[in-house]
């Protein structure tokens, strides 16, 4: 049998994963519908790195990685499914499952590099769990490459309009060399677990400096 290290003095191989603690490009492997977990249990912890990890260890070539990776890329995102619409608005919900699964996925790619098995220190798990904010990242085009500058998103649930906790600066906007509007950018904000309902139907607004409004909806209940 394997030895299973749990990487504690070796902190080194994980030294970019704390900022998946920030943000990640990478999304949960998604299963069966469920709302978004605000609490964690230690088990329940586990299996989502497992979740993550698994798909990870069978990935043999470049190609099935990228297959898993766009795979996992569909489980937290809400709006346009940029597969079929690349400059629909829509936005990943990093939540606490889509970072362990993250990590659980960094766990494997990890194992088969150092071809031994290497696992995320509990403190940066515990980071997760205990994270009193749900992290968005928006995705959108528009018609100049500062057209996303001072950028603004709210939920809208059951009448009631939410704003986030805070918002970062969008991107200066990328060439998009796709159809729609010649510029893409993104920009991510945080809204407290506590302030939202993860089991509601939910729109998102997105208003821009000029006034233009984009909107879309996500339901909370079918995203863990």
């Amino acid at each position: 049998m394997r030895n299973h290290r749990r990487m504690t003095a070796g902190r080194q191989s994980f030294r970019g994963l704390s900022g998946l603690l920030v943000g990640s490009c990478l999304c949960g492997i998604g299963g069966v519908a469920w709302a978004i977990d605000i609490k964690l249990s230690p088990e329940e912890s586990k299996k989502a790195l497992e979740a993550g990890r698994v798909p990870m260890e069978k990935a043999n070539s470049p190609e099935d990685v990228k297959k898993v990776l766009q795979q996992a890329s569909l489980a937290t995102r809400v709006g346009a499914d940029p597969e079929k619409d690349p400059c629909g608005a829509s936005a990943i919900l990093r939540t606490k499952h889509y970072r362990l699964e993250a990590f659980g996925r960094q766990e494997a790619a990890e194992s088969k590099k150092q071809k031994k098995d290497v696992r995320m220190p509990d403190e940066f798990i515990q980071k997760v769990v205990d994270m009193p904010n749900m992290e968005i990242e928006v995705q959108i085009c528009g018609d100049d490459e500062y057209f996303a500058e001072k950028a603004d998103v709210v939920f809208q649930q059951k009448g009631k309009t939410i704003r986030p906790v805070d918002i970062s600066p969008a991107d200066r906007g990328r060439k998009n060399d796709g159809a729609g509007p010649p510029y893409r950018s993104r920009f991510t904000a945080r809204f407290g677990y506590d302030t939202f309902d993860p089991n509601a139907k939910t729109t998102v607004v997105v208003t821009l400096q000029d006034g233009q409004l984009m909107q879309f909806d996500a339901d909370f209940s079918k995203v863990k």
